[in-house]
């Protein structure tokens, strides 16, 4: 039997099977690819806490830069000033302080959900391993049931052809007879 009627039946459940694992794979990459954008989120935390602290910094030089400059240019407020820059720095080292505790809980939560997220996917995929597993061994039976089914269709259609072509012959020759038993009447 040729495999004329077979191929075109293995080659598209090989490409089923292909575009399964294809699937799954870029499933994968996008599931990687989102872990990534989500570490980048986390590491970008303490870049953004060290900018804003420089901000609330620089806003305390300026500050003291102004304060420099009406302590020097008003005689006798020096007290007033000293208050003032003190009061500043208090509130400064305030803000600094519940800065970087905030910072602290948005990252340690933060990395928590990551980490949560993390074993969740890592329990997802192995899941959808394992079901598109067992959904290319369901494949592969369905195959070799299909390729079993057009095997014996096409042998019956080869026996089919066979008769037909026996059932021919067998025509031809009852014509021959028949033509030669007319010739010989005749």
């Amino acid at each position: 039997m040729s495999d004329a009627y077979t191929t075109p039946v293995t080659t598209a459940f090989e490409m089923q099977r292909r575009t399964i694992e294809q699937s799954q794979q870029a499933f994968k990459q996008s599931l990687a690819f989102q872990q990534n954008v989500n570490q980048a989120m986390l590491d970008s935390l303490d870049s953004q806490e060290s900018a804003q602290r420089r901000g609330v910094e620089l806003t305390q030089t300026m500050f003291h830069s102004y304060l420099d400059a009406v302590e020097a240019a008003v005689p006798g407020v020096d007290s007033s000033v000293e208050e003032l820059r003190a009061t500043v720095d208090e509130q400064v080292a305030f803000l600094l302080e519940n800065h970087e505790e905030a910072f602290d809980t948005v990252e340690s939560e933060f990395a928590e959900g990551l980490d949560a997220y993390d074993e969740l996917s890592e329990d997802y995929v192995a899941a959808l391993d394992e079901q598109v597993e067992l959904l290319v061994e369901a494949h592969e039976d369905l195959e070799g049931q299909s390729v079993e089914a057009v095997e014996q269709l096409a042998d019956q259609f080869e026996n089919l052809q066979e008769q037909v072509e026996e059932v021919q012959e067998q025509v031809r020759d009852v014509q021959e007879q028949a033509a030669e038993a007319v010739d010989v009447e005749a």
